[in-house]
This record gives structure tokens, C-alpha cells and sequence, in this order.
């Protein structure tokens, strides 16, 4: 229960201020992001070297569209996974953390949805080039309902589960 005599605002759950909720909640985000950011950084870095093989020549059109969406959308997600790193770099010390930390939390969800996008495109155009067959649009679907259902759907449906009743809050 807050402590409205001292002006301490605490929330339930945790006995810390909003400063330290903040920095708490800045630490753990941090830490997420650097597992995502080593992926996809490591899919984007993959991405970048194929149009120099000899395979990349042979692509038919389709593939090579495939190709350049899923490098856009590449980059698109090393920005976003990147992103809270230079916020807290340039808002550091400016007392705003509380907010820096729903900005960076939302850069790194967009960063999810953009590596989610990323990594189905890849798997696309490399199972089409692989196998030529019509099961591959299947295929991938499967895996992108995987990765719903391990990213968001597991995740959301605890959240729900466990917080009925405390309301949906980010916080």
C-alpha cells in the first residue's frame, strides 16, 4: 500500500518506488532485448552476404522480391531491437526513465513483430529455394503459428491467467 504521508508512490506486489520500479523494469528490458538483438543481428548479417553468391543470380523474381522484403524487414527489426539501447543513451540522466523504459518497451515489442516477420520471410525463401514443392506456404505458416503461440499467445494467455481481476496493465 503507498505510503501517501512520506508521498511514496508503491506499488502492489513489490515494496519500490517508481524510481526503482523503473529501474528494475529498465534492467530486465535490457536484458530481453540482448537475447533478440543477438539473433537478429546474426539473421541480418546472414541476409546481407546472400546476394553476393552465385545462388542469388539464379532467384526468380518472386524470390528476389522475397529477398529484399525479408532484408528490409531485416533492418527494419536490427532498428528497432537496437532502438532502447540509444534511447537510454540519449535520454540518460534527464529523469524520464519511467517513460524511456514504455518507449523502449514498445521499440522492442515493434522489434519482436518485425524479427517475427524477418525470420518467416527467410524461412520462405529458403524452403521455396530448397524444395521447389507447394507444401512450403504450409509449412511456414506452421512455424509462424508456432512462434505466435511461444512469443505471444503463451505469454499473454499467463498474463491473463495469473492478473484476472488486477486489470491489463503494462505495469
Amino acid at each position: 500500500m503507498p505510503d501517501m504521508d512520506r508521498g511514496e508512490d508503491r506499488r502492489r506486489g513489490r515494496n519500490e518506488t517508481e524510481d526503482e520500479r523503473a529501474d528494475r523494469m529498465w534492467t530486465e528490458l535490457i536484458q530481453e532485448v540482448r537475447v533478440a538483438q543477438m539473433g537478429v543481428q546474426i539473421l541480418f548479417g546472414f541476409l546481407l552476404t546472400v546476394v553476393f553468391t552465385p545462388t542469388y543470380a539464379k532467384l526468380s523474381d518472386t524470390d528476389e522480391t522475397i529477398y529484399i522484403v525479408t532484408v528490409v524487414l531485416g533492418a527494419c527489426a536490427t532498428g528497432a531491437l537496437i532502438g532502447p539501447v540509444s534511447l537510454h543513451r540519449l535520454v540518460s540522466g534527464r529523469r524520464i526513465k519511467a517513460q524511456a523504459v514504455q518507449w523502449a518497451s514498445r521499440l522492442t515489442l515493434l522489434g519482436l513483430l518485425l524479427l517475427l516477420a524477418t525470420t518467416s520471410c527467410s524461412l520462405l525463401l529458403i524452403l521455396r529455394v530448397a524444395t521447389h514443392d507447394g507444401f512450403v506456404p504450409y509449412l511456414v505458416a506452421g512455424v509462424v503459428a508456432w512462434y505466435l503461440l511461444c512469443w505471444f499467445g503463451l505469454p499473454m494467455w499467463a498474463r491473463y491467467r495469473h492478473t484476472a481481476g488486477q486489470g491489463f496493465s503494462s505495469r
